[in-house]
């Protein structure tokens, strides 16, 4: 589609701080939508790529605050004020990609704006006590119900400032619809198949990918292979990391960041890919797909929609040692078939991705109104709305 279709584009993006899934959508949209600049609270510069990098990126006064870069979680109260400091005049459409407060930037009513939506806050609905355990000091702890329960006003607030709400996954939609009381089309995350792909011979370790921080299952994955002694290497970053290599056995090693050429490498080469937190879609287990390699995965969230049990990984029902053993005692004695795989994850290719993102973003007008009456909601999956391929 004609990058004129869009006009000029503002995407407004929570932080820059790291290459993860959400900048992995940024960096796509950048390239597709053609004329396009960024909006995002903070940002580090050369910590995203290129692409993202060589576009204007406008950031918020917390840009200017002390250390915002290494204690940005210290700074959640002032983001809500600081998402609706931009003027969007002369932009024909705003784009946000939300897991935080970006849905709630504050846009002229005359212009479209579309939320593609990472997730709403899990720290603010869900998964508070868990975010904060391990980082928060004794005194930031003490105020966090009153916090958290501020910031759950004000984004139910600011999901009204959305036109349209775009999910990344059915598990999303439903959320979407639990806290905001809004439907959502849902458009997966793109995977680059081109660059992740089969290769290399395979070795006997496990691989697990994911920032360190609390949320993720990082805790279960190490205990179980401390018991097994099995070889597992972690990869990514976070400020948990130290804790976290306290815990871990002889056959359990930090690789800390790794670029995508030597984190391909890994995924070919690995034994399996271990996911054991609930993710809200996961990319990870579809990069590890796209390399031939089946995936180990928590039967919860988004892995139930990017995963094929038995064909292209396995799941283990519970989030304990016992249920996660298991589940590598069973991928010992199964095979797995790297076409079938690879199969797969080409089901959720940027091209796919593209051409459902087009037609949900320039179709941003025909959702009906948010019922405000209810507070919330559980919904099935017939209840949200994919875009077909």
């Amino acid at each position: 589609m004609s990058t004129a279709a869009f006009g000029r584009v503002a995407i407004v993006h929570d932080w820059l701080t790291g290459m993860r899934g959400g900048e992995r959508v940024l960096e796509t949209l950048v390239r597709h939508l053609g004329e396009v600049e960024v909006f995002t609270l903070f940002h580090q510069p050369g910590s995203v790529a290129p692409t993202i990098e060589a576009v204007p990126i406008h950031t918020s006064f917390l840009n200017r605050l002390p250390a915002i870069r290494r204690f940005y979680r210290l700074y959640l109260p002032l983001y809500e004020r600081a998402v609706e400091c931009w003027d969007f005049a002369g932009f024909d459409r705003v784009v946000s990609i939300s897991h935080c407060v970006a849905h709630g930037a504050v846009v002229a009513p005359d212009v479209p704006h579309v939320c593609y939506c990472l997730t709403p806050v899990r720290y603010a609905w869900d998964q508070g006590p868990t975010y904060f355990a391990e980082i928060a000091p004794p005194r930031i702890a003490r105020m966090l119900p009153a916090l958290l329960s501020g910031m759950r006003a004000w984004d139910v607030g600011a999901s009204h400032r959305v036109d349209r709400y775009v999910a990344i996954s059915a598990h999303v939609a439903r959320r979407i619809l639990r806290f905001y009381r809004r439907r959502a089309t849902v458009v997966h995350p793109p995977v680059d198949t081109d660059f992740f792909s089969p290769g290399g011979q395979r070795e006997g370790y496990f691989l697990l990918v994911s920032a360190l921080v609390p949320q993720k299952g990082i805790r279960l994955a190490i205990e179980t292979f401390n018991r097994l002694q099995r070889p597992l290497l972690i990869v990514g970053k976070g400020p948990l990391r130290r804790r976290l290599e306290a815990l871990a056995g002889q056959t359990v090693r930090f690789l800390g960041w790794q670029s995508d050429v030597a984190l391909r490498r890994l995924y070919r080469q690995c034994r399996a890919v271990v996911f054991p937190g609930e993710e809200d879609f996961g990319i990870v287990p579809l990069e590890a797909q796209a390399c031939g390699r089946p995936v180990i995965a928590l039967a919860r969230g988004g892995a139930l929609e990017t995963i094929r049990e038995s064909e292209t990984g396995l799941f283990f029902p519970e989030p304990t040692v016992e249920s996660l053993t298991t589940a590598i005692r069973r991928l010992d004695c199964a095979q797995f078939d790297v076409d079938a795989c690879r199969a797969h994850a080409e089901l959720f290719s940027v091209a796919r991705f593209l051409a459902a993102f087009d037609r949900a973003v320039l179709d941003s007008g025909g959702e009906a109104p948010p019922d405000h009456g209810a507070r919330t909601c559980t919904a099935p999956a017939s209840d949200v709305d994919p875009v077909p391929d």
